[in-house]
């Protein structure tokens, strides 16, 4: 009973402190995330080679992919537990848990099944080049089993935090982290392994925080856990969680398309090291990103559940909050990427070339990151109280809406102007940006009455069952 205590506390306690106490350890899982692809990249640049970083440049947007389907289930499952949580329903709660994992197992025979079968396809589609793919293709064959302990991973986690678990969700993935630091300095530097230690390290410190999850899960200290009762398929709890999951499923599956046809641009524009270069700018870019998910995922047990209780000032509170915040964390970036790109890319690679590509992308890419603090955060806050539709249209504003055409119409107005096509790649990036968030701010006012009502909503065949589920 003291863990449904600590869950009660998200609708009595100070926002401010509530947002610490869930969000930084939120962040630092997030940064330990990253930390996964930082250390892979700073290993691979310093004792490979530029064609190893794009090489596993390639792969990223294939398991960002997979990652889609993890967050499909994985913050689908958060967001509903932290709701029906809030409504004191905790076999309901434990019936999403089990159902989660059903889903996960689903994703994953498919993913890996489907990885092996079309490999070279795939890796060709996002832009791999002769010299590129022998490296792609070596990663993915070892990383790729690994990738559904990955998924497996992050969807337990996030159930952990939703839980009431927040620390103990953040010492199990920096456990995985520090595993996967000694590896690939074992694997890449010690045994010259090049990028299949890469591979391997990833692969086996993310199974380990997979197996530390589920132990988690299967103590009987843990008042949200595996039962029986909950291993039963239940179609009404699959639709809540696909539904509610669809916003950051589309969105990392569209950046992953998006990223494909970004990779064939800046091969036609820049070559093999533009697509280098764009590998280690965008791992600034994540790191950044991720600071502000981690954020959004403290918001999201607390936001969910006050919306699930019914606290709409408690609502408002939380979203603004985070809001400044993610706001803050963009112009931070933003301000480094301008000021000290070069001393950022020298951190990956010791090629001068490859960083003097890398200087204006960085530039171009995180200059409006303030806009994009603010339109990931209406996309969660969304996601979190179960308006699926604004978070999907939200978060693909940016990707699909305005990235995907704009880097095939700026590119050749640069060089019609006089210009690199290569630099308006870039610069198609910072447009979307500020499209993106103009179409944030503009749905977001078509919703500002959950602040200021108490909603509820009529009931609906795929949120609950005829009679409803019963409690404890």
């Amino acid at each position: 009973m003291e863990q449904i205590d600590r869950t009660r506390e998200l609708e009595t306690r100070k926002i401010s402190q509530l947002l610490w106490m869930y969000a930084l350890p939120s962040i630092v899982s997030h940064i330990i995330a990253s930390i996964y692809n930082i250390v892979d990249r700073v290993f691979l640049g310093q004792y490979v080679g530029a064609l190893a970083i794009a090489g596993l440049a390639i792969t990223m947007p294939i398991m960002n992919i997979i990652h889609a389907f993890g967050s499909l289930v994985g913050a689908g499952s958060a967001a509903r537990m932290s709701i029906i949580l809030g409504k004191k329903d905790y076999k309901w709660a434990e019936d999403i848990l089990g159902n989660s994992l059903l889903l996960t197992f689903f994703f994953g025979f498919l993913f890996v099944t489907g990885g092996y079968l079309f490999m070279d396809r795939i890796l060709t589609a996002f832009g791999a080049s002769g010299d590129t793919i022998a490296y792609a293709r070596e990663y993915m064959d070892i990383v790729l089993p690994g990738m559904f302990m990955t998924t497996l991973s992050f969807n337990l986690t996030g159930l952990m935090r939703a839980t009431g678990y927040p620390k103990k969700s953040m010492w199990i993935m920096a456990g995985g982290a520090i595993v996967n630091i000694f590896l690939d300095a074992l694997f890449i530097y010690v045994l010259d392994w090049g990028i299949a230690g890469a591979a391997w390290a990833t692969t086996i410190s993310m199974t380990g925080t997979g197996i530390l999850a589920v132990i988690h899960f299967l103590q009987k200290s843990s008042f949200i856990r595996f039962r029986r009762h909950a291993w039963k398929p239940k179609l009404y709890i699959f639709r809540n969680i696909l539904l509610i999951g669809m916003s950051p499923f589309l969105m990392n599956l569209a950046a992953s398309a998006v990223v494909a046809l970004l990779n064939n641009q800046l091969i036609r524009y820049g070559g093999d090291l533009a697509v280098g270069a764009y590998g280690l700018v965008n791992t600034f870019c994540s790191l950044s990103v991720m600071l502000m998910l981690g954020l959004c995922q403290g918001m999201q047990p607390i936001a969910g559940y006050n919306y699930g209780a019914g606290h709409p000032l408690r609502l408002k509170e939380v979203y603004t909050l985070t809001m400044k915040i993610n706001i803050l964390i963009g112009a931070v970036g933003a301000l480094l990427a301008l000021i000290l790109p070069h001393a950022m890319l020298r951190l990956f690679t010791k090629e001068e070339e490859l960083i003097q590509i890398g200087i204006p992308a960085m530039r171009f890419i995180m200059v409006m990151f303030p806009l994009v603090g603010f339109t990931i955060t209406n996309s969660n806050f969304f996601q979190s109280i179960d308006k699926p539709w604004i978070a999907i249209v939200t978060s693909l504003s940016r990707q699909v809406l305005f990235l995907a055409p704009m880097i095939y119409l700026i590119p050749p107005i640069f060089v019609n102007a006089g210009g690199q096509g290569l630099t308006g790649v870039w610069a198609s990036m910072t447009i979307s940006d500020v499209l993106g968030a103009v179409l944030a701010f503009l749905l977001m006012l078509t919703q500002r009455y959950v602040f200021n009502t108490v909603e509820q909503p009529k009931p609906r065949k795929h949120l609950i069952k005829a009679k409803g589920p019963k409690t404890n």
